[in-house]
């Protein structure tokens, strides 16, 4: 299954049926009258946040989505059938942003929360409802309401608790896949991962879920490489992972690179905290290690963690920290929550 993160699709909610001019007709009624019945609503056009899916890849093949009209109105005092609605059913942490690309309608975070993208029109009054003292006979009905038309943009931002940065080649695709189920694709060339994976992670009987994404380089802010367009989905995790390659001999500056670029995308990525770790470490003898370890403290200006993905040395002391920091989000979360009765 491809991966699809940005989509833009167009919708039409349905439009209301007219009302209806009638008027009794029967052989023994001396007295006839009106009765014109009303035209059914059109159909709403929903969003859904549904299970089991990860990517926009079925709005890339049908992008037009309306809804059904009402029925007209009939006699015998009959009100026209509503429209069906329609769904729009999308993963969930899916974006909904209007036609500007800048005002987002919804953001649905949870499994079956709903929105309505589109309301449908009310159905015309027939002559029915004209009915009066003063007019005992009225021939005028109501059209319905025409339906709204919309064009929108579906944007996607995977949910996870972690987030692996780095530049390519820093080992993040192997760390993911040896502590979680994921098999990202591993190869000695950079930019092997081209699409964001996601992977679950245990560790001390706790799990969380981790995101691993394409590798940024310099200039990724202007468009370099596969450039930013992947950085939207780490924005929601609770803290990242930056791992850097011990075997590079500017791990300084590519320490740097990496924050630069995040610094460029939003305040609100570059200030979620971060874990250091110097990757690849099983590569490098004890005096190379100590002395880029103390390099990067300085570059970090805090504590480095030591590890390998490969011999999986020290991957355990990283995960837990992870956690730590995974918790510490949560309970700000509850804490911050505001009461509901």
């Amino acid at each position: 299954m491809k991966f699809l993160d940005l989509a833009k699709v167009y919708i039409r909610s349905g439009s209301g049926g007219g009302g209806c001019v009638s008027f009794r007709r029967e052989k023994f009624i001396e007295f006839g009258g009106p009765d014109g019945g009303d035209g059914g609503k059109g159909g709403n056009v929903w969003a859904e946040a549904v299970d089991g899916l990860n990517t926009l890849i079925d709005f890339r093949y049908q992008q037009h989505f309306f809804a059904k009209n009402g029925q007209h109105g009939m006699g015998s005092q009959c009100t026209g059938k509503d429209g069906d609605a329609i769904t729009l059913r999308v993963p969930v942490g899916t974006e909904i942003i209007d036609e500007d690309e800048e005002t987002v309608i919804a953001d649905l975070t949870t499994v079956g929360q709903r929105v309505l993208l589109a309301k449908g029109g009310n159905g015309g009054w027939g002559n029915l409802r004209f009915k009066s003292a003063t007019n005992r006979a009225p021939s005028r009905a109501n059209p319905g309401q025409d339906g709204v038309e919309r064009t929108l943009w579906l944007r996607l931002k995977l949910i996870a608790d972690a987030g692996l940065v780095g530049l390519p080649n820093a080992g993040k695709s192997t760390f993911l896949a040896a502590v979680s189920n994921a098999r990202p694709k591993i190869a000695d060339y950079p930019f092997t991962t081209l699409v964001p994976n996601l992977g679950v992670v245990g560790v001390d009987a706790k799990e969380f879920v981790m995101a691993d994404i394409p590798g940024l380089i310099e200039g990724a802010s202007e468009g370099r490489g596969l450039g930013d367009q992947f950085l939207a989905h780490v924005e929601r995790c609770s803290v990242l992972l930056h791992l850097v390659d011990g075997t590079s001999s500017t791990l300084t500056k590519d320490y740097r690179t990496i924050i630069t670029e995040l610094e460029a995308y939003s305040d609100k990525l570059s200030q979620k905290p971060r874990i250091t770790a110097l990757n690849k470490i099983d590569a490098l003898d004890s005096k190379t290690l100590s002395a880029r370890k103390r390099a990067l403290e300085k570059a970090s200006g805090g504590p480095v963690f030591l590890m390998s993905g490969v011999s999986k040395q020290g991957v355990t002391e990283v995960l837990r920290a992870l956690w730590a920091a995974i918790e510490r989000d949560r309970t700000r979360e509850v804490e911050v929550a505001p009461w509901q009765p």
